[in-house]
């Protein structure tokens, strides 16, 4: 009887219609959500990245093993910079809305930002101070972490991770 409502090629058209959409559902409930992007810019030069797998709550901190974890990962985007130049590190609205800070081989900002963009010397981010003798040396390579800012004072929802590398 059903044969008689659908010919055949109607009845293979609807059911493979009708799996194409349940596969393409599937599909999308199994991708991770994008995180924010952070971005760093030296010159015409540019590399953006999502947080490390894993290094970001969505809007909730991330627990103090996650975030000592996500702190020794080696970061995937690297950007060379030159003496003199100027570091742009701009941050998705998201993340300027909860406050972001940056660290270097130093702290390097000394409050919290709610800007989506900031520039830094490149050899303030380079600079090294020794804690016993209080001389400064210049790295060759750096890595840079831009920290969303938690709900506490010791909360980070986020950790983004860049190299510089000295270009002298």
């Amino acid at each position: 009887m059903t044969a008689a409502l659908f010919s055949r090629g109607k009845g293979r058209r609807a059911v493979t219609a009708a799996c194409a959409v349940s596969l393409g559902l599937v599909a999308l409930s199994a991708c991770d959500k994008p995180t924010p992007l952070a971005t760093v810019t030296v010159g015409s030069n540019t590399v953006t990245t999502e947080a490390s797998n894993g290094c970001y709550g969505d809007g909730k901190d991330l627990s103090s093993k996650k975030f000592k974890d996500c702190l020794s990962a080696k970061p995937e985007k690297t950007i060379k910079v030159t003496s003199g130049d100027k570091v742009r590190i701009g941050v998705d609205p998201e993340i300027a809305k909860s406050s972001w800070g940056l660290i270097a081989n130093n702290p390097v900002m000394a409050e919290a930002s709610k800007e989506t963009y900031r520039s830094f010397d490149s050899d303030t981010l380079f600079a090294r101070q020794n804690p016993q003798t209080g001389q400064t040396t210049l790295e060759k390579k750096v890595t840079i972490t831009v920290a969303e800012l938690g709900k506490s004072s010791q909360g980070v929802k986020g950790i983004w991770r860049f190299t510089l590398e000295r270009d002298s």
